[in-house]
């Protein structure tokens, strides 16, 4: 049985610059290639966040499914996201993507975890879902006070989870991505070496720049209420809130 490790930021930074001189990442399970391959996304809750977030990655190059319970719906998302894209089933996106965002409603999160394991486990899921005690009931103070990070990962076990894209706001997304100057920093956090660095390429990808912060139990440093949340910092402005 494997045993993942989990890096430190110092030791994550030693294995980018390993892989960036051999075009690989030398992760726990092995080496896996880093180069600029297209990847293969499904996107769970394709609304205002994941759609945005979506379409950035499709114009990238990747290989996107978009899903919700009424696929049909989605034919002008896809249209507008171009020729990756697609639409399915939550089913089919948490089969087809090597990489799995979330992006439904937080009191979704047991049942999308609990319906779709067998097609999750030991993929790389990335929550940017936040907690509203006004949506989502009791167990969006339950998140919150635990961290949502580590809730969030309650809900997927064997799977390997990271917080990124819950800070920014779709608007951002949609209207700043790739924006001159200075980019919008992405706070990122998560237990998984290989499943940041490929988070943080996605968030490259999506016109950002990203922010390790550290462990998913770090990620509440980020949650919704916080002082970086949906703020617009640019990657410096961050590291200097969180005292990176």
């Amino acid at each position: 049985m494997s045993v993942r490790k989990t890096f430190t930021r110092r030791e994550l930074n030693k294995l980018f610059l390993i892989g960036a001189a051999s075009s690989t990442f030398l992760g726990v399970s092995g080496i896996t290639t880093m180069a600029q391959e297209p990847l293969r996304i499904g996107i769970i809750g394709s609304g205002q966040i994941g759609g945005a977030v979506g379409k950035r990655w499709a114009e990238a190059g990747h290989q996107i499914l978009f899903s919700s319970r009424n696929p049909d719906e989605l034919a002008p998302l896809v249209a507008e996201a171009g020729p990756n894209a697609r639409a399915g089933t939550v089913a089919e996106a948490a089969q087809f993507g090597d990489i799995v965002l979330i992006a439904v409603p937080y009191g979704a999160m047991p049942q999308v975890g609990a319906d779709n394991a067998q097609y999750l486990q030991g993929k790389i899921v990335i929550d940017c879902a936040n907690p509203r005690a006004d949506r989502d009931g009791p167990m969006a103070d339950e998140a919150i006070a635990k961290g949502t990070g580590v809730a969030s990962a309650e809900f997927f076990p064997g799977t390997r989870l990271v917080r990124a894209f819950n800070a920014v706001s779709f608007a951002m997304v949609e209207e700043q991505h790739h924006r001159e100057g200075e980019l919008i920093g992405i706070p990122v956090a998560g237990d998984d070496a290989e499943a940041v660095a490929i988070t943080e390429r996605l968030v490259r990808d999506a016109g950002f720049d990203p922010v390790f912060v550290g462990p998913l139990s770090s990620a509440r440093r980020f949650d919704r209420g916080t002082d970086v949340y949906v703020r617009g910092m640019t990657a410096a402005e961050l590291r200097q809130a969180l005292n990176l």
